[in-house]
């Protein structure tokens, strides 16, 4: 009976020396919580404010609250008596472990941060890289996704994207449209080259600032070549050179200018046998 007295108390005294710490500690921690909170609202407005990119509001926002409550647990866990040198050992050995593991993740993740940080593109433009053309959709943590002009969805990784060329289509207004026309050698290269000046100045799309070039960019095997440079919005660009395809054609036709295509001799002996 004395010795279930004694474990009475000594029970009581823990419960007693536990309780305020571990009460004190909730409140701690249910604070931190608000306080956290409160910090990411404030984050969310000043970058709001700032016009920041959205994807990188979201990406910050997240990174921070994860952080802020990993600290709040540990210190919390250090009132409470609980050893947190080895509880962020742990910590670190678990990180080493999934970041072996996960090194091509983390290499895209890592480039999905740079992206959203210095914006090499934004969502809606058109862009060309890894061997793909295509609409920004969406810019993830791990992936990028582009929309194709078929209409196909490319999901690049982060990791080679943010260190591989990028052509971005979209950072300029204006774009030049470079087409190539061939004539025949026997034909006039000078009536060529002006029903080539007046079919780009008559087109509506094309910018008079820079002024439209016509140039004799090359004697090929087979054809004199004019070099016709264009200006235009960059909505326009693809309008712009289909049209001049079908345009030049029916003119020169029209104009008995020939356009040459490759051609190849066969000739034919017939050896005679004795």
């Amino acid at each position: 009976m004395e010795n279930l007295q004694y474990y009475y108390e000594k029970a009581y005294d823990l419960v007693i020396s536990i309780v305020p710490q571990l009460l004190w500690s909730i409140v701690i921690l249910l604070v931190g919580f608000w306080i956290i909170k409160l910090i990411i609202k404030v984050m969310h407005k000043g970058m709001t404010r700032a016009k920041m990119d959205v994807s990188l509001q979201k990406f910050l926002e997240s990174l921070t609250n994860i952080v802020l409550k990993i600290l709040l647990l540990i210190s919390v866990a250090s009132m409470l008596g609980i050893a947190t040198t080895s509880f962020v050992a742990i910590i670190g050995a678990a990180g080493l472990a999934v970041g072996l593991a996960l090194q091509g993740s983390l290499a895209n993740f890592a480039g999905g941060v740079l992206i959203l940080i210095f914006r090499p593109f934004r969502i809606g433009e058109v862009i060309e890289t890894q061997g793909f053309i295509g609409k920004v959709e969406e810019i993830q943590v791990f992936n990028t996704v582009l929309k194709t002009p078929d209409n196909k969805t490319i999901i690049i990784p982060n990791g080679p994207l943010s260190n591989g060329s990028i052509v971005n289509y979209s950072t300029e207004t204006n774009r030049r449209v470079d087409m190539t026309f061939g004539i025949g050698y026997e034909d006039d290269i000078s009536k060529a080259k002006a029903i080539l000046k007046q079919l780009v100045q008559q087109d509506p799309r094309v910018l008079k600032q820079p002024e439209a070039q016509v140039l004799v960019s090359e004697l090929a095997d087979s054809s004199v070549n004019f070099a016709v440079r264009a200006w235009v919005k960059g909505s326009d660009y693809w309008d712009l050179y289909f049209d001049m395809q079908e345009k030049v054609k029916t003119t020169f036709d029209k104009e008995n200018i020939s356009i040459p295509f490759p051609q190849q001799d066969v000739h034919l002996f017939q050896n005679k046998q004795d």
